[in-house]
């Protein structure tokens, strides 16, 4: 009895370190990325979360694949813009390496659409990159929007997301930081 018990034991330990040394071997999955839905030169990885934990996320991008990132935090906290949720749409940029994904930068695009507000500008970034205006008088409204490069782009102006939470937006590109408001639908 003592023998089959320990040649059990040890069968067992050959399976769980072959199984261990088949998951060690495992590439990641390559990124296929659909050139018809990206603009040529963007380097941002588009998807749906659907895991996230503390210290890494993983998407289902727009082409099928599921690629997991690791967050960078080298330079401290990890630069995600507009929480991380199950379903929402995300926009990440990072690195895909030969043992782990970082993610650089993530902005979640569903956290980004709504009304947004400022003293001199009140607009709705809709799905589908359009772009809103409600002030009739504005000049220079905006019309769409997109993330390239993990940059958002309003119209023909360029801005870098500072921050993105629930009810706030800041916004910054060579002419300053724009702070705007979530307005709520009536």
């Amino acid at each position: 009895m003592k023998i089959s018990r320990i040649a059990g034991t040890l069968l067992l330990a050959a399976i769980i370190v072959v199984g261990c040394k088949k998951k060690e071997e495992h590439n990641l999955p390559t990124v296929n990325l659909n050139t018809e839905e990206v603009n040529e030169g963007d380097s941002t990885v588009y998807g749906e979360c659907v895991d996230a934990a503390m210290n890494s996320i993983a998407v289902l991008t727009n082409n099928g694949d599921t690629i997991e990132y690791t967050y960078d935090s080298s330079e401290g906290d990890a630069d995600v813009q507009g929480g991380v949720f199950m379903g929402d749409k995300m926009a990440i940029i990072g690195v895909i390496g030969q043992e782990e994904n970082t993610a650089r930068k993530v902005i979640n695009i569903t956290s980004l659409l709504g009304r947004w507000a400022s003293l001199d500008k009140n607009f709705e970034i809709k799905d589908g990159g359009v772009v809103e205006s409600s002030v009739t008088a504005e000049s220079n409204p905006y019309t769409s929007w997109k993330i390239f490069n993990g940059k958002l782009i309003l119209s023909k102006d360029t801005f870098d997301v500072l921050s993105l939470g629930p009810d706030s937006l800041y916004l910054e590109n060579d002419k300053g930081i724009f702070a705007y408001k979530r307005q709520v639908e009536p």
